[in-house]
């Protein structure tokens, strides 16, 4: 029998040399699958929604992408109907909060591309749920071209208790940058990152805001 250290050739091998691996070097990989099997908790969960036109797994890249930078994060599906009407459907999937049932004690984070964002806002400043931290991506504050509807759509901001941050392009349709200003300070804990020249997507910044947005999420978890 070889001795530890000891070159020796398996039964039926060829030239191929390997060397017993030492006592040490086993405990350390079977620490190493352990970890595998049984990842670090992460500090924080996040629900995000989709846009109007998309679902669940639009938002994959989103999910990818801040699954990399330490946030548990997850898509939902979104019935396609008024955001209002759609918040019964969000809070089914979404935890209210920590204590909830599903949330395992770790803080909620919600948010949403768009339309999955307006609904994520809505359920946000509903009384019954304690979010740790709101995320909007291309919040849609008005239709194209009717700012006038800015005020029916943030009308709930006052109500939500928890952080918010949004990410926009400088040249949305669906949001004026100088509206946005002025209907974010009725939050009350508001931040807003805008990008030069961009409309109703986020892709061609996509990385960067997934900085930002994970940054946010855990600092609050």
């Amino acid at each position: 029998m070889a001795r530890r250290g000891q070159r020796f050739h398996p039964i039926g091998s060829g030239a191929a040399t390997l060397r017993r691996p030492a006592r040490a070097t086993l405990a350390i990989a079977a620490r190493a699958r352990e970890v595998a099997l049984y990842p670090v908790p992460m500090a924080i969960r996040f629900y995000v929604g989709h846009g109007a036109s998309g679902s669940a797994a639009s938002m994959a890249g989103h999910v990818k992408g801040l699954i990399e930078r330490g946030v548990d994060a997850r898509a939902i599906d979104l019935p396609l109907k008024k955001a209002e009407d759609a918040v019964p459907a969000f809070r089914a999937i979404v935890p209210d909060g920590p204590a909830a049932p599903g949330a395992d004690g770790l803080p909620i984070g919600v948010g949403g591309q768009s339309y999955g964002g307006r609904v994520a806002s809505l359920a946000a400043a509903e009384p019954e749920t304690d979010y740790a931290a709101l995320v909007l991506f291309s919040f849609p504050l008005h239709p194209p071209g009717a700012p006038g509807k800015a005020d029916e759509r943030t009308a709930h901001f006052p109500a939500i208790r928890c952080p918010v941050l949004f990410l926009s392009g400088d040249a949305d349709p669906f949001a004026r940058v100088d509206l946005l200003r002025t209907r974010i300070a009725l939050l009350r804990d508001a931040e807003l990152v805008t990008y030069p020249r961009l409309g109703h997507t986020l892709k061609p910044v996509l990385s960067d805001a997934l900085d930002r947005a994970a940054a946010f999420l855990l600092a609050r978890g």
